[in-house]
């Protein structure tokens, strides 16, 4: 039989442990005044920064940022299509990368509770330095997988020896087919509202699922 080329598909997966916990809030004021409103955003945001460059001196937080205060003012509308007085609004968004999980916990308990303040969610993820390793490792074994089927339908025809021509990400072997390369997918905790009425966050982080995806091109005799 004269060679034979073989186009086959490899994928893998691999579930890794959540290293980091990612908090986004929001910080918010109102009013009638607008150097009244711009007071209060500073006197809810303050509080935050402090403690949160404290958490980040003590290692339980690795990074965490603020937004500028925005500020801007609009006339609402009542139900009888008529406009009301100014209303000044500012707002301040934050995140901060805990690598301690129950402190977390705690932290986000106590800044739901604060008047003005809103969690808007939590991610967990991999540091960088993980999510590359474990981004490398599952690509190389779904070239693993694309090499044994190909290997695997070869012999199905008799042959023996199996070539690899190429190997590439889903889709650059053939371009209409695109697919994602190597990926870490994020997981976010889910939140609820207790019986008494209180927020609480539920704190327990699934697995972070890396997969890869690998088209590989071969010659079987």
């Amino acid at each position: 039989m004269s060679e034979v080329v073989i186009t086959v598909r490899g994928e893998h997966e691999a579930r890794v442990a959540p290293e980091e916990g990612v908090v986004r809030l929001s910080v918010r004021a109102e009013g009638p005044e607008r150097g009244r409103v711009v007071e209060r955003i500073a006197a809810l945001a303050e509080p935050l920064r402090t403690d949160l460059a404290a958490r980040k001196e003590q290692g339980s937080v690795r990074e965490w940022s603020s937004q500028r205060v925005a500020v801007w003012a609009n006339r609402p509308w009542n139900n009888e299509g008529k406009q009301l007085a100014l209303v000044h609004y500012a707002s301040v968004e934050f995140t901060a990368a805990f690598t301690d999980f129950a402190a977390l916990s705690w932290w986000v308990t106590d800044v739901s509770e604060r008047d003005g303040i809103q969690v808007d969610g939590v991610d967990w993820q991999l540091t960088r330095a993980t999510a590359k390793q474990a981004e490398a490792d599952v690509a190389a074994e779904a070239v693993r997988v694309a090499v044994e089927r190909a290997t695997a339908y070869a012999e199905a025809i008799s042959l023996s020896t199996v070539t690899p021509v190429e190997i590439a990400d889903v889709g650059l072997l053939n371009p209409r087919d695109p697919a994602p390369a190597p990926m870490a997918r994020m997981m976010k905790a889910s939140f609820a509202a207790d019986s008494g009425g209180g927020p609480t966050v539920e704190l327990q982080p699934d697995d972070i699922l890396v997969t890869a995806a690998v088209e590989g091109r071969f010659t079987a005799t």
